[in-house]
């Protein structure tokens, strides 16, 4: 199996799946397209953390970035092995995979716990409060008790599923990382690439 191309088919899924959470966590801002909610600090506390946009869009390129290259690096290589430079890449590019676990797993933990505790809303008394957060995430389960919050409006759904998107997407962006260290760890051991005629892009 050739380590570099299958580091690149992860790294331009990754550039992928970063795009997509950074555009997620920004609709979050954004209930029902307004832009009031987020003016007047009516959001929920975890939209403000940024799980999609640092953790599972910023800190997801860098390593992406780093995947899509190693096939295309022209190292020399050293001590008189031609592959020496390319292995020690694969085993550099583990470090990259570690930024990407750590990104992932920020964005995965924040939307979880945004997830949770539920959005924050007026409810039938008026008041704005974080109807749900007694409930331990149950309401997710019950979804007649989402008419509890009246305004904004939907903002239930609006945030179930986008925390659940970023949910989904943290989590495959660390099992693509998970995936890469241990291709990383293979590629520096065994070799860098089967056969440098088998290098195509995916």
């Amino acid at each position: 199996m050739c380590y570099g191309r299958c580091a690149r088919c992860i790294g331009h899924s990754l550039v992928g799946l970063a795009i997509l959470c950074i555009v997620a966590n920004i609709l979050l801002y954004f209930p029902n397209g307004e832009t009031k909610y987020a003016s007047e600090n009516h959001l929920s506390r975890f939209v403000w953390f940024f799980s999609g946009i640092v953790g599972g869009g910023l800190l997801m390129l860098l390593p992406a970035f780093v995947f899509i290259g190693l096939e295309e690096d022209d190292c020399c290589g050293c001590c008189g092995h031609e592959n020496c430079g390319k292995r020690c890449a694969m085993l550099s590019s583990v470090l990259a995979a570690l930024i990407g676990i750590a990104g992932s797993g920020y964005c995965v933990i924040v939307a979880a716990l945004g997830l949770a505790e539920g959005p924050r809303c007026i409810d039938s008394l008026g008041q704005w409060n974080y109807t749900f957060a007694s409930t331990e995430g149950q309401y997710l389960l019950n979804t007649s008790t989402w008419s509890q919050c009246v305004e904004p409006r939907h903002i239930v759904e609006w945030n179930v599923s986008l925390f659940s998107i970023l949910l989904a997407l943290g989590g495959i962006e660390f099992i693509l990382c998970l995936i890469q260290v241990i291709n990383g760890i293979f590629g520096g051991i065994c070799g860098y690439c089967c056969s440098r005629q088998q290098q195509y892009d995916c």
